[in-house]
C-alpha cells in the first residue's frame, strides 16, 4: 500500500500536538547544541524497531537482522517488533517505547526502524526527547522514518542520518557510503553514481543524472528527508529551523501536482526562502494520474519554486526509493556544488 493510501486510511492525519506530560522536549526557545553520537564499530550492537507500518512475515526480520550482522553488528529485537495495530506495526505508545528503551540500553550503539511506510508521526509525542539527549547514539532510515530524523535533531540536537533501512537495498555501492558515513570519522564527499556501460548500450550517463535547477556551490546545515513526511508535521513544533539549510528531499507514488502541492506549502510557511540551497533526489513512481494531460512536469515545478529563490540548487541526487543511496547525516554543515551533482560534509557527523 502507499503511502498516500496510508495518510487517507487514517483520515489524513497530521501530527497530534504534543500531550501534556508525555513529550519531555527541551525548550524551544533556542535550538539545542549539535550532538554527534559515536561512531559504528564491526561487533556493536544495533536495535531494530518498527516504529510505522507493520511487519507481517517473520522473515522480513530475519533478512533484517542478518542484512546487519552481515555488516559486523550483532542485532537486538525492539520488544514490540511483530505488534499490529491495523497497518501500524502496534500501539502508538507501545512502538515509541522500543526507541526510547534502545537509547537508553548501553549495550546498543544504535537504532535502525526496519521499514517506513506510515506511522511515525503519531509517535512523536511519545518520545522521551531527555532521553535521547542524554544517550547519544545512531539513528538511520529513510521515508516515513523522516519524522523521527527531523523531530529528534530538532528537539535535542544530535545528528540522526538519512540512509537505508533495515530491510532496505543493501547494494555495494550504498553500503560503501553506510561504512564511510557510520564507522569511520574522517568528512565525506557524496558524489553521484558513475553509470556509463556500452555493454548495456550507454556511451553517456543515462540514470542518476545531475540535473541542475541553479549553478552555484553554497554551505549551510544539512536537513531532510521525505517531503510527504516533512509536510505533514510542518507547524508542529517537530522540525528544526530551516533558516541557512541545505534542503535535501525526495518521494515516491506520488502525482506531480502532489509535489507542487507540498512545496506550496513549504512556500507559504517561509521555509523555503530560509534556505541556503536546495537537493532533491529521486522520485520514484510519480508519474501523471489519469487523465492529467497538459499537466507541470516536475522539472517545470522546480522552475517555479526552486528557481526564483536563486540559490544553488539541483535534482536527481542519489536520494530516493528505487535507487543506490548516499547516507547523508542531518545537522551537520556541508558545502554542495549544484553543477556538480555533490555534498562535502565540512566536519564529521560522528565522533
Amino acid at each position: 500500500m502507499h503511502r498516500r493510501e496510508f495518510l487517507h486510511a487514517a483520515g489524513m492525519l497530521s501530527v497530534a500536538p504534543a500531550v501534556a506530560g508525555l513529550s519531555r522536549s527541551p525548550s524551544p526557545e533556542a535550538a539545542p547544541s549539535l550532538i554527534k553520537p559515536r561512531h559504528l564499530s564491526p561487533g556493536d550492537t544495533v536495535g531494530i524497531v518498527s516504529p510505522a507500518s507493520a511487519t507481517f512475515q517473520p522473515v522480513d526480520v530475519q533478512i533484517a537482522s542478518e542484512s546487519l550482522e552481515a555488516l559486523g553488528l550483532k542485532v537486538k529485537l525492539g520488544q514490540h517488533m511483530m505488534e499490529r495495530h491495523g497497518y501500524l506495526a502496534g500501539d502508538d505508545k507501545a512502538r515509541a517505547a522500543d526507541i526510547n528503551t534502545f537509547f537508553e540500553d548501553s549495550s546498543v550503539a544504535a537504532v535502525h526502524p526496519i521499514r517506513g511506510g506510515w506511522g511515525s508521526s503519531r509517535l512523536l509525542p511519545y518520545l522521551d526527547f531527555d532521553r535521547i539527549r542524554r544517550n547519544p547514539k545512531i539513528i538511520v532510515g529513510y521515508s516515513d522514518i523522516t519524522a523521527l530524523l527531523l523531530s529528534i535533531h530538532a528537539k535535542t540536537g544530535l545528528v540522526t542520518f538519512h540512509g537505508p533501512i533495515a530491510l532496505g537495498r543493501w547494494d555495494t555501492w550504498s553500503v560503501d557510503y553506510v561504512k564511510r558515513v557510520l564507522f569511520a570519522t574522517d568528512p565525506v564527499t557524496f558524489e553521484p553514481k558513475r553509470d556509463v556501460n556500452p555493454d548495456k548500450n550507454s556511451l553517456v550517463q543515462t540514470e542518476y543524472r545531475v540535473q541542475t535547477i541553479t549553478p552555484g556551490k553554497a554551505r549551510g546545515r544539512l536537513l531532510g528527508g521525505n517531503l510527504t513526511v516533512l509536510t505533514t508535521i510542518v507547524g508542529s513544533g517537530y522540525l528544526p529551523d530551516w533558516d541557512g539549510a541545505i534542503l535535501f528531499t525526495e518521494d515516491v507514488h506520488e502525482e506531480p501536482y502532489r509535489i507542487d502541492r507540498m512545496l506550496t506549502q513549504l512556500k507559504l510557511s517561509g521555509a523555503l526562502s530560509k534556505l541556503k540551497g536546495f537537493i532533491f533526489g529521486g522520485c520514484a513512481e510519480c508519474t501523471p494520474g489519469e487523465g492529467s494531460y497538459g499537466g507541470l512536469t516536475l522539472e517545470e515545478i522546480f522552475e517555479d519554486h526552486i528557481k526564483p529563490l536563486g540559490i544553488p540548487a539541483w535534482h536527481g541526487a542519489m536520494i530516493g526509493h528505487q535507487q543506490p543511496q548516499w547516507t547523508l547525516p542531518e545537522g551537520i554543515q556541508v558545502e554542495i556544488d549544484a553543477t556538480a551533482g555533490t555534498i562535502t560534509e565540512l566536519e564529521s557527523p560522528v565522533v
